[in-house]
């Protein structure tokens, strides 16, 4: 494979200069590329191709390895591949979304102006990362075909130096990286992931050529680390994208870019300058404390959590102490002290850090979660879960799949509505008729809206769906950990080289029964590693009907023994309906409580409410006895959750209100999965209700 890589470049090369005189900077670059892909490995092909990354104890499994069969995820990839990509390529490749226009209008094939965001390129090559995903399972030619046309267009809008952003590009009278808003690194970062990622599933070169010509152009403008580019690197997808190249191709120069952009931040005066100007400075952007020594999760959440992402994959190669200690602690404070009880981050839209910096989309102080007003944008959710599967492959620890798994069946899909064409920026915990002038507001509205003028959050969430089945497994030094469950099959090999054949049986999220029969595996003994979750007390485990002992909530079972084709592990999820209760310093939900069964949080929304009554006027009692119940046609199959709730019938028409006597009716309803609401038209909702204790 590597040497068709190499004679397919060399050919390009050939071709070029039949066609006409290349010039000496293209006939070096050609070199330049055709010595880089001498040295790619095609070892891997994963997601987070951490195959050879010495500090990974559990390491990705191929893209195409896991394949979703049936129930919950199986329907929501199904429904990816049928109705959210083409959707949102009609979107992005049209008029509306004008993504692919604008690499049009940058390539001299088409007359025009740019539109859209300055980061609407990095958003288009997360949809074409998304197609890749699709095409990695389901081998749909046409979307490898539709691919090429766009990553031919794409070329010729690059750059001779391999610069490539088509804000910057299509307006004369703008230079590169002039200002940090324009956001060139955040499209070069999701460049050079899609690129790789591309390659990985076809084996093609055309997209990654682009990258490597692009990322040479950032190592040389980068590497000598001019003064007045010290402090762009601020929403740092390049990171990851650079650490994904540096797999690809093994040349350790990305690699050295990706660390050099993290060793950036915190060493400037802080100061507006004429490179900042229209953006906030600081904490905001992650420039106030070097990561090393940062101690909160401070500034805009997705800015955070994609920087925190790439520090783990640079660790994950360099293995350096001072990096993970401090991912480590700021993990322990986004989840501990800044996460909502959907898995969901950024608690406000505006704000400022506790160093007094302005912030915009991201994190506050500890424990302040208003829930009317919480931001929550998809993006910050979905790089929650990003973040966490990094640290579950570099530590191998069950707590930070319980926090993927969290997000994905909450905070995430609560983005995009049941039938996958309307989306959601921001995600509150509550809604209440009147409460919040959406006309004043740029990306929160009253429903789901079916485009969204900043689109970074919906080709976001699908190429996250569609790459959740190479989430669901991860290889041990010897064996297999099974991270997410869902019908599915996996067929992959282990690090030691031998088939693993496996099938997965399970009605989860709504049932805690899994069956998972080996299929094919290795005559000597290896280890199958069973995620038991944080909220999953009492599971019982079997194989081949006899009991397994030493089994905890909140951690990886392991089981290391002879397996042979044939073996069934059974388990046994209760799945208790709970109530929880915020930390007491919580001051948002002093005295209510939230529902949770299994990793699915409940909500209560007013079409389930009697006529004329507000979210606000119903309490639920803990003695209460709520029961599951499955309902097929409820909002396209759910496990709700029934009970009887007070209403409240007495007005509180003033800010502040005497008590006199309170008038409460009983009201038998139900809850549904907070990532289900506001498909039933506009409506109120919250996931803390007031609760009454005796």
């Amino acid at each position: 494979m590597k040497n068709i890589l190499i004679t397919a470049c060399t050919m390009l090369l050939m071709v070029s200069c039949k066609h006409g005189q290349p010039d000496d900077q293209s006939i070096k670059i050609s070199k330049e590329l055709i010595n880089t892909l001498k040295d790619i490995k095609l070892d891997g092909h994963a997601i987070i191709n951490n195959i050879n990354s010495p500090n990974v104890k559990l390491k990705s499994i191929d893209i195409g390895d896991c394949k979703w069969t049936e129930g919950f995820w199986a329907e929501k990839w199904k429904q990816a591949e049928e109705v959210m990509i083409p959707y949102m390529g009609t979107l992005l490749k049209g008029d509306i979304g004008h993504g692919y226009n604008n690499f049009k209008i940058a390539a001299g094939l088409k007359k025009g102006v740019h539109k859209g965001h300055w980061w609407h390129d990095g958003d288009f090559y997360k949809w074409m990362e998304a197609c890749t995903y699709l095409y990695g399972v389901n081998k749909d030619q046409e979307i490898i075909n539709d691919l090429d046309e766009i990553i031919a267009v794409i070329a010729k809008a690059q750059q001779p130096d391999g610069y490539l952003s088509t804000p910057i590009i299509i307006n004369g009278n703008l230079k590169p990286f002039q200002n940090r808003k324009h956001h060139e690194l955040y499209n070069s970062g999701h460049l050079l992931t899609a690129a790789c990622i591309h390659h990985r599933v076809t084996g093609k070169i055309n997209f990654l050529e682009i990258a490597i010509k692009h990322a040479d152009m950032l190592y040389k403008l980068f590497h000598p680390k001019p003064e007045h580019l010290k402090r762009f690197g601020f929403n740092q997808t390049q990171i990851m994208g650079l650490v994904e190249l540096y797999r690809t191709t093994r040349d350790e120069r990305y690699l050295e870019l990706a660390e050099l952009f993290i060793n950036m931040r915190g060493q400037s005066e802080i100061d507006e300058n004429k490179s900042t100007r229209g953006y906030p400075v600081g904490d905001m952007v992650q420039e106030r404390v070097p990561l090393r020594k940062e101690t909160e999760a401070v500034g805009h959440a997705v800015l955070a959590l994609y920087y925190y992402a790439g520090a783990a994959d640079v660790y994950a190669e360099t293995g350096e102490r001072a990096l993970i200690d401090a991912l480590d602690r700021l993990w322990d404070n986004v989840v501990n002290r800044k996460m909502y009880l959907t898995g969901a981050l950024g608690q406000s839209h505006y704000g400022r850090s506790s160093r007094k910096d302005k912030i915009e989309e991201g994190f506050i102080n500890e424990y302040m979660m208003p829930n009317l007003t919480a931001y929550n944008e998809t993006c910050a959710n979905i790089c929650n879960s990003m973040f966490n599967h990094r640290m579950l492959g570099i530590h191998g620890e069950a707590k930070y799949a319980d926090i993927m798994e969290l997000v994905l069946y909450n905070s995430a899909l609560s983005g995009i509505s049941l039938e996958g064409k309307h989306y959601y920026y921001s995600n509150p915990l509550r809604k209440i008729k009147g409460a919040l002038d959406y006309s004043k507001m740029n990306t929160e509205f009253p429903q789901r809206q079916p485009y969204l003028k900043c689109f970074c959050c919906p080709p976001n969430l699908v190429r996250t769906i569609l790459k959740s089945p190479a989430w669901a497994y991860s290889k041990s030094e010897n064996g297999i950990s099974v991270n997410l469950y869902g019908g599915n099959v996996l067929e992959t090999t282990l690090l030691d080289g031998t088939e693993l054949r496996l099938k997965q049986e399970t009605d989860y999220p709504w049932d805690g029964q899994v069956n998972i029969t080996i299929e094919a595996c290795k005559e000597k003994p290896f280890e199958v590693l069973l995620r038991i979750p944080d909220w999953a007390t009492n599971t019982t485990i079997k194989v081949n009907n006899e009991n397994i002992e030493g089994v905890g909530e909140g951690s990886f079972l392991i089981m290391e023994r002879r397996w042979k084709a044939g073996d069934v592990i059974s388990i046994d999820m209760p799945m208790a309906i709970k109530f929880i209760e915020g930390h007491h310093r919580i001051e948002e939900i002093r005295n209510q409580v939230a529902i949770k069964r299994g990793p699915i949080v409940y909500c209560l929304e007013s079409p389930d409410l009697p006529e004329n009554s507000k979210i606000t006027d119903a309490y639920i009692s803990v003695k209460n006895t709520l029961k599951p119940a499955y309902k097929p046609d409820l909002l396209g199959g759910v496990v709700a959750i029934e009970g009887e709730l007070m209403i409240r019938k007495d007005e509180l028409s003033k800010m502040y209100n005497e008590i006199t006597k309170l008038e409460m009716t009983p009201y038998k309803t139900q809850l549904i999965p907070y990532y289900a609401w506001s498909n039933r038209g506009e409506s109120e909702m919250s996931v803390f209700m007031p609760v009454i204790w005796d």
